[in-house]
């Protein structure tokens, strides 16, 4: 783990394109990046306990190109589930967006759900990444939750990092992990203080108006600090969502893989009946088409290789898309949107491609995870003895070392005036 590596050469492009906004809303501050055509209902992305908006950068530059609305945001500091709805419930008012997809990942997934449970009404689908159903099991591994918001910043750091594994790791990997512990060191006191609270402040999602049809599980099979446990309780309370199983990416699939990511989350959008506009994207022909006459021929010769159960798959997830989300929330102009780098919008061809890449990952059930379960619970356990060990130093041996001081002070002068 490099936390102090350089920027990625395509997020330093990415922070030059993409404006980043930051608004005040009564007493919380939003920070998020939106991007794409204004009258695509938006697919809003957000974090969990260690990201930020930052961390969607690879989708936003991805899916925008393609004609989809991306928005990614911070959860702002709030310290119960019930302020997190009416706080994210108030952002999409200060923004106009009224019906939206929710993408979430970790906590984001969890919040996401709440959100989805106490407001149905605004949110069409969704889309969850090794994510949970309750908070129990983190309440009872964080026993000192309570003094969250007198804990030093840098305690709290260290505790969040712990959670993540020090490799090693595939390049892909080690580099998403280089970029959320750059993240990490952005976030102030007061924003990992809340965050840890939501991840302990006892709460559970309750059922969902919305339809299994209607969500998308996008889980990884190696390491995730989400025990699974807690992603098959995810699993059996929707039997009838759509699974996009990853083999590998870590924690960070949407860093570490994010061409699958895409793919899933452009065949989930299609699926719920989001039409893209490409037609809208600056830099991009009307006609939808990009790029050199070569590269289109042999994403052409790849396509007409692949087999046909593999394209028919790309084909039933548009075909089984319903007439919904149609709602327009803004003028449709993307003036004043810098453009992105041109990619290849024949969507039909890109997904039966990179469906033939993938084969049978959209349903290759999940790996055993015995060996995983045994060491995220020493990893757990570490990470908490290491917390109190340096609260007691830095905050028990003080008051001891002056009570010791005061009392061989008290003693010398009782011996010199006897």
């Amino acid at each position: 783990m490099k936390g102090g590596s350089s920027a990625p050469g395509d997020y330093i492009y990415f922070k030059s394109q993409v404006p980043l906004h930051k608004i005040p809303i009564g007493l919380k501050q939003w920070r998020y990046y939106d991007f794409g055509p204004k009258v695509v209902p938006p697919l809003i992305c957000l974090p969990g306990t260690a990201g930020t908006a930052d961390v969607f950068y690879k989708q936003i530059m991805s899916l925008s190109t393609r004609g989809y609305r991306v928005i990614a945001v911070d959860i702002p500091r709030v310290w119960n589930h019930h302020e997190w709805v009416q706080a994210f419930e108030k952002f999409l008012d200060a923004i106009d967006v009224h019906h939206i997809h929710l993408f979430g990942s970790s906590l984001g997934g969890f919040l996401a759900q709440i959100f989805a449970q106490h407001r149905p009404r605004r949110v069409r689908s969704l889309i969850l990444s090794n994510t949970f159903l309750e908070t129990q099991r983190f309440s009872a591994a964080m026993p000192w939750v309570p003094i969250v918001c007198w804990t030093p910043s840098f305690l709290l750091k260290r505790y969040v990092l712990t959670g993540i594994p020090n490799g090693p790791h595939e390049p892909f990997i080690a580099d998403s992990v280089d970029f959320v512990v750059s993240q990490v060191e952005t976030l102030s006191r007061d924003d990992l203080a809340s965050r840890l609270t939501l991840t302990a402040d006892a709460a559970s999602v309750g059922p969902l108006l919305l339809s299994d049809s209607f969500i998308t599980l996008m889980d990884t099979n190696d390491y995730c600090a989400t025990p699974q446990e807690l992603k098959d309780q995810v699993s059996e309370r929707y039997p009838g969502a759509r699974r996009a199983y990853l083999k590998t990416g870590g924690e960070y699939p949407f860093l570490s893989r994010p061409d699958e990511v895409n793919l899933h989350l452009q065949l989930h959008l299609r699926r719920v009946g989001v039409e893209a506009r490409p037609d809208l994207v600056p830099g991009i022909p009307k006609d939808g088409s990009s790029g050199s006459s070569s590269e289109q021929n042999d994403k052409k010769d790849d396509t007409d290789g692949a087999p046909n159960n593999e394209r028919n798959d790309g084909r039933e997830y548009a075909d089984d898309a319903p007439n919904g989300d149609t709602t327009n929330s803004e003028n449709p102009s993307t003036e004043g949107q810098p453009p992105l780098v041109p990619e290849s919008t024949h969507s039909g061809d890109f997904d039966n491609q990179l469906l033939g890449a993938i084969g049978d990952d959209l349903s290759a059930p999940p790996l055993p995870h015995a060996l995983l379960e045994r060491h995220q619970h020493i990893f757990a356990t570490k990470a908490l003895l290491h917390f109190m060990l340096e609260l007691l130093i830095l905050y028990l041996l003080p008051l001891y070392l002056v009570r010791v001081y005061i009392n061989r002070k008290y003693c010398l002068k009782l011996g010199q005036s006897v």
